[in-house]
């Protein structure tokens, strides 16, 4: 029997699993034993069963292409990627921390802008904003919150430390893909699960179901909670319905609401109009409401930001929360948690030039091939630019995209970014690049989800880890 690890390459990046050759880290010596013991058709045995379990599960997502939508199954590799709990405690930590002082720095922005007043950020960054809206000032959303759901992206460098490299306050997308990955692992390797203590993430959909439920208006013992769904041909369609049925909540469409005289808004059922409390909305601010935003959409509700601004509808997350989406913002954020928490940030930003700022955007041209360069607004890893991967003719488009419209983009030093065992072949293990993206659900107080969705670059020496361009995911362990 080979054993799988005895070619496993030495490399410059830091490894979640193996330290050295032939030694797995602390959180991982039990899953890396269990793998040496395992035949060649064992190992085949357990891929094998993961994809029947997906296609079973009918775990999918879509790929928007020139050739159409495409459903694709979930791509998914059986080796978990390990995380000590000791580590994981702090980063928890950082993201409650940053969490927070974001909602802070919302709900200032759509008030006294204090944070603006005292020169902390500058006004030009929020005057070329393009999610801010104006129809949000004064708005006092429950408890004070904009972004109640949050998608942080981590990555680790070769220090194996854990940097934010953006949040995602709009509509963050992905914890279904984490709770099925756990739900998968669990089926095909259930011993691994009596011999290490890898906690928990299976309290997602209860954290928050509670959280959604603290935004109604109306204190009644069971309100009314619905998700929003643009519909079945939404590249995240899956994960809606998956919540949905998980919080035993109605999943709707915008034809199936509507905002009455009352300004309250109802649901249509065979029964009659049922009044909603709380909408967890899976739609974009410019579609959920065509009185207010895009007239010509078929996916909101007419009548729901007038709902929304009189108190009679939570939503989740609010409109607007979005103008902290912002990678320009981004930059900031060390900042804004100094100025509104009076401590200092707990996760650090990865270094970052704005290029609305001369002398950076000076060095970012200058040093484009280095750097990875992403616009301000953009998200699924398009429009971006990585560098040491790109050709002349792609750094000279950049370089004239920056110059026209400086205020829309960021550039970053090309990260080491921390590899873990993948399966490629037949059953041989090799590093492939990862990132991270917990969940952190904000109300009466905040919960961080133990682990995230581990994203993982499948082609060799890819940096790009997004599902829609070939990345595939891993089960994440947080390991005592």
């Amino acid at each position: 029997m080979t054993n799988i690890w005895d070619n496993y390459p030495c490399q410059d990046f830091y490894d979640e699993v193996i330290s050295s050759p032939g030694n797995a880290r602390k959180p991982a010596k039990k899953l890396v034993s269990y793998f040496k013991n395992l035949s060649d058709e064992t190992i085949d045995f357990h891929r094998k069963a993961a994809e029947s379990t997906i296609k079973q599960m009918g775990v999918s997502f879509t790929v928007y292409s020139d050739e159409g939508n495409i459903d694709r199954a979930w791509p998914f590799d059986i080796m978990p990627r390990t995380i000590s709990k000791t580590q994981w405690d702090k980063t928890a930590e950082g993201l409650r921390q940053r969490l927070k002082a974001l909602n802070m720095f919302i709900d200032d922005l759509y008030h006294d802008q204090n944070i603006i007043k005292d020169g902390i950020v500058p006004s030009y960054v929020l005057e070329q904003s393009a999610n801010f809206r104006k129809e949000c000032i004064g708005v006092n959303p429950p408890l004070g919150v904009w972004a109640h759901i949050c998608g942080t992206d981590l990555v680790r460098d070769s220090d194996g430390e854990f940097y934010v490299l953006e949040d995602n306050l709009r509509v963050p997308s992905g914890v279904s893909y984490m709770l099925e990955n756990r739900a998968i692992t669990k089926r095909i390797l259930p011993e691994l699960f009596e011999e290490v203590n890898i906690a928990r993430v299976d309290d997602y959909c209860p954290n928050l179901f509670e959280m959604l439920v603290a935004l109604s208006p109306r204190k009644i013992s069971k309100p009314v909670v619905v998700v929003l769904t643009p519909g079945i041909f939404n590249s995240a369609y899956f994960e809606h319905a998956f919540l949905a049925q998980q919080m035993g909540c109605e999943l709707v469409e915008g034809a199936d609401l509507v905002v009455q005289d009352d300004d309250c808004v109802y649901m249509k059922t065979i029964a009659g109009l049922e009044r909603v409390d709380v909408i967890y909305r899976r739609i974009d601010d410019l579609f959920i409401d065509p009185e207010v935003f895009n007239e010509d959409s078929q996916l909101g509700v007419a009548g729901l930001m007038r709902a929304w601004q009189k108190g009679n509808v939570g939503l989740a997350n609010a409109p607007g929360a979005g103008v902290a989406d912002d990678k320009v913002i981004y930059a900031f954020v060390p900042d804004i948690i100094r100025y509104y928490l009076k401590e200092e940030p707990l996760i650090k930003n990865v270094e970052t030039y704005l290029c609305y700022d001369d002398e950076q955007r000076e060095y970012v041209i200058n040093n484009i091939e280095k750097l990875v360069v992403k616009p301000a607004n953009e998200s699924g890893g398009y429009g971006m630019l990585v560098g040491p991967h790109s050709t002349k003719k792609e750094r000279d488009k950049f370089v004239q995209l920056i110059k026209e419209n400086p205020r829309n983009y960021i550039a970053q030093p090309t990260l080491a970014l921390s590899t873990s065992p993948t399966f490629v072949g037949k059953n041989e293990l090799e590093p492939r690049h990862l990132d991270l993206r917990p969940f952190v659900l904000q109300g009466k107080s905040i919960y961080v989800t133990m682990g995230g969705l581990t994203r993982v670059a499948m082609k060799k020496g890819s940096l790009v880890v997004n599902s829609s361009q070939g990345g595939g995911s891993k089960d994440t362990w947080i390991v005592e």
